[in-house]
């Protein structure tokens, strides 16, 4: 048996009277060889034929009716299976070859299946068959009986509810899926960013968007989507007056659905010219509606729709009424915040003062996520005798109550600052104020004052960050000051000690003060993010408004923005002398090993860029052995200064300057002795050297004749 023969056995489970005369057969041929039917017992009914093949012989008999469902004459159908494959198509054929020798091999009675004749017309005719299999006593299958039958209405109709099913489901999809994308927005940008983002027009089932909110008499436009739609940003707002059909439909909240815009244009003129233009066939006009009122409108565009159904339209209003609902509380939250918003910052100080000597910068970043505000601040304060205070602070909390508090205590710190008193009573009746106030919440908060005449800075902590110094060679350091409990809790624990940490800012340096959302990476840790600004602060610029900008841009929009911020920079304008008589500045901080590496190094740069190179050596050693006495017996860092007196003779003078009031002696060290001989160094290499009182500090100085020989002591 070929493949052409089983491709003409197409056969399904057997019915009706065939059934029945199988099964007697079937009776009849227990014990004894299979008798055969004749063609005059098959079945004849409208549209139904039936057939049986002899499987020994190779023989297949068609009834009349069998022969009219395959479009034969009785005289050009030769019996055989290879005459029925001139209607079947060869992918049929070999389908329906693999069913029936998949079968016949099984040992299974009954099989089915769907395929196409080709008729006379060209016409392709859905056919089905159902057949069973007759076995001898040992198994072996004898012959094959069934019905054949003209299947087209039955596929149609099913073909009908398969594509209303379709459509069904893919309406569905399209409510799940728009539901979902705007499940997620929270403010306007948000929605109109869900609307028109990757994939939005897929998931609406459009080609084309635009959105319009209504604003007092207008309709203003604040989303379009989809291919030659921007020409209508040239019509970003229209007057609520029914001369358009998004205007009409919003009046008079009912839908419109159009499809031809050509035939649209003719109705409205003042579109006319737009509708021509862009590239689209229908489009649905949709009123939205929330709490009994129009806000606005969304209009659908499609490509290569000739009508709207019924299940199509309700979609339409569907999703309308999705967005509608996401519009509006939206509309609500933005309203919500700019109020919340507009209250912190009427909290915040409107104008930072001009300060001598420096320049500053202040940045605030509301949260983007979240309907409330953080009690985030900053503030600069002038204080007497030309220094000024500098503050940022965070009140505990998320929330317009945290907000109320950071004003009074931003209001009273600055009031205790303006007093003149020392930064760490400042702090301690800051902390006393908000312990009296009727909250529970705390406070963190950082504070300094700043001379930007000498460069000293007073600074304490209230459990908050400290601030970051970039120095002027680039490199960065967190200075180790100490601090105290946080605002409000120091005075109900009875612990209002806020020491003092005594630090020097070079001309040129620049300190770095936030809150702490600039360096909390979600899933990181805080050493993490402390190590991410401080990178961000060595390579960003030297402007202190930029450098503000430059952090923002890196870390907090970088890092979801899900905290506020308030961020202060200050900058110690540069000292770089004049052109006769340059200077440079450093600060070498006690804990830092490689400070005194990178010192010696500047100074070497230094006075090769000023074509002394001559000098290097000595004066490189000099400044070692006066930065490490001071290091070593003082507490705190030291300020090292190179700088050229051009008059009366060019020289060079080195100052050493750190926080100790005492002088050091010139020793006399025995032989044996390990310390005790950097001054005596310092006399065999320099000119001249002495030590000067500076504040609540000293100088130590030397200096070098440039191109002289002959050095003394001084």
């Amino acid at each position: 048996m070929g493949a052409a023969d089983l491709a003409a056995v197409l056969a399904r489970p057997l019915g009706g009277g065939c059934l029945v005369a199988a099964a007697q057969r079937d009776g009849e041929g227990q014990g004894a060889p299979v008798p055969r039917t004749g063609p005059g017992e098959r079945l004849a009914l409208n549209g139904m034929g039936s057939f049986e093949w002899d499987l020994d012989s190779g023989t297949l008999a068609l009834d009349e009716a069998g022969l009219t469902v395959f479009d034969l004459e009785p005289d050009e159908f030769d019996h055989t299976p290879e005459g029925l494959g001139l209607r079947i198509p060869a992918d049929d054929s070999a389908r329906l070859n693999d069913t029936v020798t998949g079968v016949l091999a099984g040992g299974g009675e009954t099989y089915g299946s769907y395929f196409t004749v080709r008729r006379r017309d060209g016409r392709d005719q859905w056919t089905h068959t159902q057949g069973r299999v007759l076995r001898a006593p040992d198994g072996r299958p004898v012959r094959i009986i069934g019905i054949v039958r003209d299947a087209t209405a039955e596929l149609a109709h099913a073909t009908v509810l398969r594509k209303l099913e379709n459509a069904r489901i893919q309406q569905a999809a399209i409510v799940q899926r728009t539901t979902e994308a705007l499940s997620r927005a929270v403010t306007v940008d948000d929605v109109t960013a869900a609307l028109t983002g990757a994939g939005a027009l897929e998931r609406l089932g459009a080609d084309g968007l635009a959105l319009g909110l209504v604003e007092n008499d207008a309709i203003k436009i604040i989303a379009l989507s989809g291919e030659s739609l921007e020409i209508l940003d040239e019509r970003k707002f229209t007057r609520l007056d029914g001369s358009l059909p998004l205007s009409q439909a919003v009046i008079t909240r009912k839908a419109r659905f159009v499809t031809s815009l050509t035939a649209l244009a003719d109705e409205f003129p003042l579109l006319g010219d737009y509708l021509r233009r862009i590239r689209f066939d229908a489009a649905a006009y949709l009123p939205l509606i929330a709490q009994a009122r129009a806000i606005g409108g969304l209009v659908l565009f499609y490509r290569r729709r000739t009508e709207f159904s019924p299940e199509e339209q309700n979609l339409c209003l569907g999703l309308a009424g999705i967005v509608a609902q996401s519009l509006q509380r939206a509309l609500l939250f933005d309203q919500e915040r700019e109020f919340a918003t507009g209250l912190q910052a009427s909290m915040l100080p409107r104008r930072i003062p001009e300060i001598t000597g420096g320049e500053i910068a202040v940045r605030y970043h509301s949260a983007w996520s979240g309907r409330e505000v953080g009690g985030d601040w900053y503030d600069v304060i002038s204080l007497p005798r030309d220094r000024v205070g500098i503050v940022v602070g965070d009140v505990q909390g998320h929330d317009t109550h945290a907000a109320a508090i950071m004003g009074q205590l931003r209001i009273a710190l600055r009031a205790y600052a303006g007093e003149g008193h020392p930064p760490s009573t400042v702090l301690a009746r800051a902390s006393r104020f908000l312990a009296e106030l009727d909250t529970e919440r705390f406070a963190t908060c950082m504070y300094a004052q700043v001379d930007l005449e000498t460069g000293g800075v007073r600074a304490v902590r209230a459990g908050h960050l400290g601030p970051l110094i970039r120095h002027t060679d680039g490199r960065t350091g967190w200075p180790n000051v100490r601090g105290g409990l946080p605002l409000g809790l120091a005075s109900a624990f009875e612990q209002e000690e806020f020491p003092e940490t005594r630090l020097d800012l070079v001309p040129g340096e620049t300190l770095v003060l936030c809150t702490d959302g600039l360096v909390e990476e979600p899933g990181s840790t805080i050493t993490a993010g402390m190590d991410a600004l401080a990178h961000a602060v060595r390579t960003g610029p030297q402007s202190p408004g930029e450098l503000a900008d430059h952090l923002s841009d890196q870390l907090w929009e970088r890092w979801g923005s899900g905290d506020d911020v308030a961020l202060l920079v200050l900058r110690r304008a540069p000292d770089p002398g004049t052109h006769r008589a340059p200077r440079i500045h450093q600060y070498v901080h006690q804990a830092d090993p490689e400070g005194l590496s990178d010192a010696r190094y500047a100074l070497r740069q230094a006075l090769r860029d000023w074509n002394m190179a001559e000098l290097a050596d000595d004066v490189e050693l000099a400044a070692g052995e006066l930065l490490v006495n001071a290091l070593l017996h003082t507490d705190g860092g030291a300020v090292l200064t190179m700088e050229v007196l051009p008059e009366p003779v060019r020289r060079i003078r080195l100052w050493v300057k750190d926080r100790s009031s005492v002088w050091p002696r010139r020793r006399s060290p025995g032989e044996a002795a390990t310390t005790g001989r950097g001054l005596l160094l310092v006399d065999a290499l320099a000119t001249h050297w002495g030590v000067e009182s500076r504040g609540d500090g000293k100088a130590v100085w030397c200096e070098f004749d440039a191109g002289s020989t002959v050095r003394g002591s001084g």
